[in-house]
């Protein structure tokens, strides 16, 4: 099974003391090496507004890491466990090799209509000479 790379963000209560933020950090990783899965990055992104009201608080402690996984069972436990915490009120994972693959494929297809399709010359605008263009500016008499 190919590894797959997913985005989770969690927000946690604006009050939430640091340290219990650090076990639910703690216990991310915990999860996730107990699955076989690899966390590649965690970003405390400290607290900020949000769009609208959660659990009747106008801002959250965000969280966001990202991870590699085979199995897709983790995500399924890390949610679970995110689920249970009373510090969290919000949380999101995201799967982003598939975003990856079909950007990619879109790439791809660009590159091949591009080679099909022959580009038209530029015609090259060569600017009047002098004599040329003093003869083209002065008015013709008859």
């Amino acid at each position: 099974m190919e590894e797959r790379l997913y985005d989770l963000i969690f927000i946690c209560m604006p009050t939430t003391p640091e340290e219990e933020i650090a076990k639910l950090i703690a216990t991310v990783e915990q999860a996730a090496a107990e699955h076989g899965g690899k966390i590649e990055k965690v970003e405390k992104w400290g607290t900020r507004k949000m769009a609208y009201r959660v659990a009747k608080q106008r801002e959250g402690f965000y969280v966001y890491v990202s991870l590699h996984s085979n199995q897709g069972e983790l995500i399924k436990e890390l949610e679970r466990r995110l689920k249970v915490s009373d510090s969290v009120i919000k949380y999101m994972t995201v799967r982003l090799d598939e975003e990856i693959k079909r950007q990619q494929k879109l790439v791809g297809r660009r590159e091949r209509r591009a080679r099909r399709r022959p580009r038209k010359p530029v015609a090259a605008a060569t600017p009047p000479s002098g004599e040329a263009a003093a003869a083209a500016s002065a008015p013709e008499s008859h």
